[in-house]
């Protein structure tokens, strides 16, 4: 038997078991109740409120990031 035809009927049979066994187990382990919390999590990603960040020292006297500003809370 040549080697490619070995190796195709190896492919053809073990790989594609071994394949879908680790797509079955993959499947399984998200949806394990212990997953919760990072399902909740990677949910939320789209709501997550972004910081914005400053983009000077806020040290000069006439910039804007220096004055104190009041933010509401609630």
């Amino acid at each position: 038997m040549e080697t490619y035809s070995l190796l195709r009927e190896i492919a053809d049979s073990w790989v594609l078991l071994g394949m879908f066994c680790f797509f079955i187990g993959a499947a399984i382990w998200a949806f394990l109740p212990s997953q919760n919390a990072a399902r909740v999590d990677a949910s939320m990603i789209p709501l997550r409120d972004s910081k914005d960040q400053k983009t000077c020292s806020g040290t000069c006297e006439s910039c804007a990031c220096s004055t104190p500003t009041l933010e509401l809370k609630g």
